[in-house]
Order: structure tokens, then sequence, then C-alpha cells
């Protein structure tokens, strides 16, 4: 999940949580940060592995702000794709394991971030940790699901007009009868571009049922008309100029795709980048198959 001011550039570049102190890395820590970095560069088919050694190397660490911060670096790039839910789960109990240590020593209050990020492995990715975790106790941890809970609520009623590229009106309440993927997106996302072949590719298959994915960029239609003319997708791609719908949806990374099935319940989320299969999953949710 790409953010825009991406807590996981932050950590890797320097700032310290709450306190905004430059970041210093001893080598062990700067190798992790650096296989971190590259993590996009290892193939799908190994990610899983790496995702779980590096878990590994991170939970090996003396407690300390660094390990918390890797930690979030790394279940932040856990979640694009399918990389297999063992490997979700060593990513979040690691993270789980840092915040109880550095929340056990912090002379100031503890950073939000990462118990978001916690927060949202375990109601979205179905990561559990053990009933003896000290961070399942936490009350930021409470608050950040009891935030994760408000947003999907906000989610269900959420509502919208925009147009888009070839200057169609689209009303999100206006659709019910059709299930509605939802898509946030934008051209400069990595992980955006990977999934939307896949997304094509289940739109001309669903179409005739009544599938309709509505994919939505906060860009500029001067940036996203030269990215469509070289990566033409068949499903419509709307703008949100100003950002008004990504707020309305609490969209603070992208991509995030949300199913609504025929009577416009909210079925299914993605918090990050989906495979076909993962798609496939969400779309079968609201009766597709």
């Amino acid at each position: 999940m790409i953010r825009s001011l991406s807590f996981f550039i932050v950590v890797l570049l320097g700032g310290a949580f709450a306190q905004n102190k430059p970041l210093v890395l001893n080598d062990p820590e700067k190798a992790i940060a650096d296989r971190i970095k590259t993590l996009r560069q290892v193939p799908d088919e190994k990610r899983g592995a790496v995702n779980k050694e590096l878990a590994a190397l991170i939970s090996q660490m003396p407690p300390s702000p660094n390990k918390l911060m890797l930690a979030n670096s790394l279940a932040n790039l856990s979640t694009e794709g399918d990389f297999g839910h063992d490997s979700l789960q060593a990513v979040g109990i690691a993270l789980a394991d840092a915040l109880s240590e550095q929340a056990a020593t912090a002379k100031q209050g503890m950073p939000e971030d990462p118990y978001v990020e916690l927060a949202t492995l375990i109601r979205y990715e179905h990561v559990e940790l053990p009933a003896n975790n000290p961070a399942l106790h936490s009350m930021l941890l409470n608050a950040a699901m009891a935030r994760l809970q408000a947003e999907d609520r906000q989610r269900q009623k959420a509502d919208f007009i925009l147009t888009d590229m070839a200057g169609h009106q689209w009303t999100l309440k206006q659709l019910r009868g059709k299930v509605v993927l939802v898509n946030f997106w934008a051209t400069w996302c990595p992980p955006c571009r990977k999934e939307m072949p896949d997304l094509d590719v289940l739109y001309r298959r669903f179409r005739s049922q009544g599938l309709l994915i509505l994919a939505i960029s906060d860009e500029d239609a001067a940036k996203v008309k030269p990215f469509l003319t070289e990566r033409p997708v068949s499903y419509p791609i709307l703008l949100d100029p100003g950002g008004k719908v990504n707020k309305e949806f609490a969209i603070d990374g992208i991509p995030k795709s949300f199913v609504y099935d025929r009577e416009g319940k909210l079925v299914a989320t993605a918090i990050d980048m989906r495979t076909h299969g993962q798609f496939l999953e969400m779309l079968t949710l609201a009766g597709l198959k």
C-alpha cells in the first residue's frame, strides 16, 4: 500500500516517530532496511518467504524504536498481493511484539501509525495474535480498530457523483442491481498499475452478469489520459479533482478497493493491491461466480 506521505519512506529516510529525531541505523538494521526497500524487486513466488525471513530477523532484534519502524515498514509492504497467510501472520506478530516491547519502555507517547497498521492486518487480513500478546490489550490498538470500523461505516453510507474520461457521469447510489467494485488508484502507483490487467480481465468476464468497476483517480485528466493511451482498460476511469471522494472513503494509501453487492451493501474490502484470485474471492462475496 502506497501512501502519499508514506510512513515507510519516513522510516527509511529519517524522522523518528513522535520525537521527529534523525534516524540512525546500525549495520544489521541498515541491511534489513535495504532489503525492505527492494522488496518489490523480489519475484512474487518468493516474496512470502522473504517476508517471513525479514519478520524473523526483525523479531530477533533487541527492543528499540528502530525495530518498531522496520517492523511497521515491512507490514506496510506485506499486503501487496497474495504471498500466503503464514507470511502475513509472521509479519503481524513481529509488528505486535515490537509494539509491545517499545510500549513497555517508551518515555513519550507511542505513535498511532503502527497500531493502525496492526489493526489493519487483524481486521482485513485476518492475522491472529496469541491471546497473551500485550499489543492486543493496548488502548491504542483498540482505538485503531474503532477507527477502521468507523471508516467502514462511512464507506457503507458513501455516495458520489463523478465523471469518467469519456464524459459520462456516475452516481454510486444509483447503481443498485449491479455489483460495484470501487477502486482507488493513481498513475504513479506501481501496485495500482500491477493490478489493473487483472481488474480488466475480471470486468470483461463478469460485465454481462452486472459487474461494474469504477476506478477513481484524484489526478488531473492531463496525467491520466496519456497513461490510459499506453495502458488502456475497458472499465470506466473516474476523476476526483481535489480528492473529495478519496476523503469520503478515508483513503490514506492506494490502491484500495471496495465491493458493493446488488443491494448496495459493502461486502469486501481490499486494503492494497490484489491478484486475480483475490479479486475473484471478493466478487464471490457479492454473488458473482
